[in-house]
Formats: C-alpha cells, structure tokens, sequence
C-alpha cells in the first residue's frame, strides 16, 4: 500500500467509525509506529486534514468545527484505469441493480457505500463520477428478481431446485430438477450452470427463462470445479457443449481493424493475412450464438472452417433476406 492509498485510508476509517485508536490504524494500514506518525502528521500539516487525538474517546478523529480544520482539507486526486474503472463502475452497476431486499440485501449497501468512496475523490465526488461516466447495456433482459433469489439461496444452501423453464430457442416449456452448481453473469445476464437430473448431465439454463422455482430439501449433487470448467468453460459464448468445433473466420481489411482488439474467446487464434484481412479462429459446441456474431458483421465476415457453420450462416442470411422481402 503506498502514501497515497494509506491517506485514503486513513480517511476511510475515521468516516466510517468517527474514531479510530492508533493501533487498529496501524493493524488496518499494516505499517509501523513512526511510518503512521508521518502519514497523519503530513495529513494534517500538508492536506490540512482537521485531525485531532480525543483523549475522552482514547482515540483519532475529524474536528470540521474547531480551530484545528483550517483551510479546506482535500485529498490529493486519485484516478484509476480505464480497466479499473470499468470494474468499479460496473460492479457499482451490478450489485446496484440486483435483490436489494431478499438474498443479496443485508450485503449491498455496506458495499455501496465503500465503492462509492473509492469511486470518488474529494475533487470528484462518486456521483459526479457515475454521471460523467456511463456503462450502457444493450439488449439486457430484465429477469425475475423472486426467481433469481430462489436460485441464489439453492445455490448457497446446496439444495436441488425444481423449475419450470422454457427454452426460447426450441419454444419448448419443461419441467426439470435440478442441482445448481454456479451462477454466471455473461453479456448483462445471468445464467445458472446445473447438473440438470432430467438431461443426467450438465446444462446452462438463462435465470430470466426460468419461470417457476421450488427449493427442494434434497441435497444438491456437487460436480467438480474442473469438469464445470471443461464442458462449460472452454467452447464459445453461454452454450456449451462436450464435443467441440473449431471455426476459422475471415473478417475484411475495415474490420480487422476492429476485431482484431476484440476477445472472442480465451482460446481464440488471430493473425493479420497480407491483404490486410484479419483470421480468427475460436472454438465452440453449438453455434447459435456464434451464428449471430457472425451475422453481425454482415458482408465484412467470411466463414472459412467448417463447412457446417458457413452453411448455417448462409441459410440465416437466406431467412432473413425473406422476411425483410416479405416485410
């Protein structure tokens, strides 16, 4: 932890518990008697930092009324990354936005508050921050915040669920138990990875496509972090799959420019051919999501590798061709 962090510190703490003794500040900032002498002297002397010792409470405080606040106290800027940022922010969005009041409640707004401190400095407040800065969502889906708490406290509790669900892509509706292995957020939505006992292997299931869910008592199957992470880890986009495809892309000289900064996949392949077209190569199980990847590039994708998916691709141009026609 360096000067500047251990000043925030500092001041986090003396906010937050209104006094702070000199021993839980060294145990907090894990330094030495004569380092912490230094950070609140220079606190004081140099950032003008309204700290005093009360006596009566045995213990470090702000004094913003006495003679000891003097001029306007700040502390120096702090900025962060544009990946640090990102975090922040969509953290911030995330746990903003989810159960506020059921599963999730008792934990949101101590954290809240602690990611609005470090959002914000005293020349940037966090609110000015999240108003100058935004993270726009397109395409999320709402989901059922009374489903996804239901899922939620199975997941932790270890208990199989039965739902109700319907798959958007066959438009078929079942009913399956399940045994809920992890939750994962993936393109501003959430999924459940489960051992679904109806299929006796391992699913993705979307939370906001399930429409009923039961807590059973019965405890829930564990499956092994590793076999999680090698059917549903390694293929491209939120389905997955055991048998897996690689398929090899050729985007046009305009577009590589673009996706060649892209991260398709952690396993992706990519290398700029001489006319300036860009290959990708990633892996995938099943190809609905890829498919509509690909689409969005319009004319600047080639599909190259297998011949499967270029076909796929071709009679989902052919379709949609038709019903703009018909249109």
């Amino acid at each position: 932890m360096d000067k500047t962090e251990r000043f925030y510190k500092i001041d986090q703490l003396l906010n937050e518990f209104g006094v702070v003794t000199f021993g839980q500040l060294m145990s907090h900032l894990e330094v030495s008697r004569a380092t912490l002498k230094r950070d609140l002297q220079y606190l004081r002397d140099r950032l003008n930092a309204p700290i005093v010792f009360d006596r009566d409470a045995g213990g470090y405080r702000f004094d913003r009324m006495g003679p000891a606040a003097g001029p306007q106290y700040e502390l120096p800027g702090l900025w962060f990354s544009a990946q640090e940022i990102h975090a922040l922010l969509t953290m911030h969005h995330l746990i903003a936005n989810l159960d506020t009041g059921g599963l999730l409640g008792p934990h949101i707004k101590p954290l809240l508050m602690r990611l609005n401190m470090l959002i914000g400095s005293a020349n940037d407040p966090s609110e000015e921050v999240k108003r100058r800065i935004r993270l726009v969502t397109i395409g999320a889906r709402e989901f059922e915040l009374d489903e996804f708490q239901l899922v939620g406290s199975a997941l932790l509790r270890r208990k199989r669920l039965m739902i109700d669900y319907h798959a958007r892509g066959t438009d078929e509706r079942s009913r399956r138990e399940v045994s809920p292995q992890r939750l994962v957020h993936y393109r501003h939505n959430w999924y459940l990875d489960a051992w679904c006992h109806l299929r006796n292997d391992l699913r993705s299931f979307s939370v906001d496509a399930i429409k009923r869910a039961e807590v059973l008592e019965t405890p829930a199957i564990d499956v092994a972090e590793k076999e999680l992470d090698s059917y549903l880890g390694e293929n491209y986009g939120i389905f997955k799959g055991k048998r897996q495809t690689w398929a090899k892309l050729r985007f046009s000289a305009e577009a590589a420019r673009w996706v060649s900064a892209e991260r398709w996949h952690p396993k992706q392949k990519g290398r700029f051919l001489t006319d300036g077209s860009y290959e990708l190569e990633v892996p995938y199980a099943v190809d609905t999501e890829l498919v509509m990847d690909i689409l969005r590039h319009g004319a600047n994708c080639e599909v190259l590798e297998p011949a499967r998916l270029r076909q796929r691709v071709r009679s989902a141009l052919r379709e949609a061709l038709s019903q703009y026609g018909n249109g």
